[in-house]
């Protein structure tokens, strides 16, 4: 069975050059990725002194720059801020519109094994087949890298789907997003960044990361992320608050997806409220599992 390939034009890039572009971005993100090869494309957030994230970046190194994969409409934004930061570094930032960024998902494991994607099974592990690079985020979903026409070729070989129903796939795996509307919002801990090995607590000083330290090693935070459905017209936008029955704001949305009739969505919760009647634009939430254990509160 072949795979469908959905455009996501929500994703964008941004390049980073220069001899120090490693040791930059060491200095500047969560995760650590001054040892990464080409082989693994790990989540790393970029967070302001507050430790809430400025920027979730999937980091990819390529041969001659990397790419930092984020929501396109904070991809102006993020590159000239995080520009300021290089000071006497030889690096240079800027966003990426050369590359262009599509999901695969589904394909049987033969389909999968003739392209040369079947041997990938690890979590953002990297297949490199000619320009383009396949970021496995999941058992059925990938995301796709390259110059825009090369990815143009390789869609025009498959059946297409909407980019919600990417989206979707990426709820479904707990992924979080940070576009415009929840930018600065977040902890890190409250997007289950340190879950999804999005957070080096080992690696050194970065922005935020005394906040983010402490909170990792006093053992708790108040609110995290979690995973609901629910049937309301259309997905709540981000940013959306989450109230109990008494109205009294409790949470908020970070991503959402329509799922047929209904919809799905990821909002950071109270954990003391988690367990109560919960709403978002007076539609009743059910939770739902994620495919990751979140801590005892």
């Amino acid at each position: 069975m072949t795979p469908r390939y959905c455009a996501t034009p929500s994703y964008g890039c941004i390049e980073v050059r220069g001899a120090d572009a490693a040791s930059f971005l060491h200095g500047q993100l969560s995760r650590a990725v001054d040892a990464l090869d080409g082989a693994e494309a790990p989540l790393a957030g970029w967070h302001d002194p507050r430790g809430r994230v400025r920027a979730l970046l999937r980091v990819v190194r390529g041969a001659d720059r990397w790419l930092l994969v984020t929501q396109s409409d904070v991809v102006p934004a993020t590159a000239k801020r995080l520009a300021m930061f290089v000071l006497r570094a030889a690096v240079t930032v800027a966003p990426a519109s050369d590359v262009a960024v599509a999901a695969l998902l589904g394909g049987d494991d033969a389909w999968l094994t003739a392209q040369g994607l079947g041997d990938e099974a690890r979590p953002n592990g990297v297949v490199s087949l000619g320009e383009l690079a396949f970021v496995r985020l999941g058992p059925t979903l990938r995301q796709v890298l390259g110059p825009r026409a090369a990815v143009d070729r390789f869609a025009a070989q498959l059946a297409h789907a909407p980019e919600n129903d990417a989206q979707l796939a990426e709820i479904r795996l707990g992924l979080p997003a940070v576009g415009a509307l929840v930018v600065e919002h977040f902890v890190a801990q409250m997007l289950n960044l340190d879950l999804l090995d999005a957070v080096s607590f080992d690696k050194g000083c970065y922005p935020g990361q005394e906040v983010i330290a402490r909170v990792h090693h006093l053992g708790s935070v108040k609110r995290r992320m979690r995973r609901y459905g629910c049937e309301p017209p259309a997905p709540p936008a981000a940013g959306s608050p989450v109230v109990n029955v008494d109205g009294v704001e409790v949470g908020e949305v970070v991503r959402a997806g329509r799922a047929d009739a209904a919809c799905e969505l990821l909002a950071v919760v109270d954990h003391a409220a988690a367990s109560g009647s919960l709403a978002v634009n007076g539609a009743r939430l059910r939770e739902l599992p994620l495919p990751y254990e979140l801590p005892q509160s």
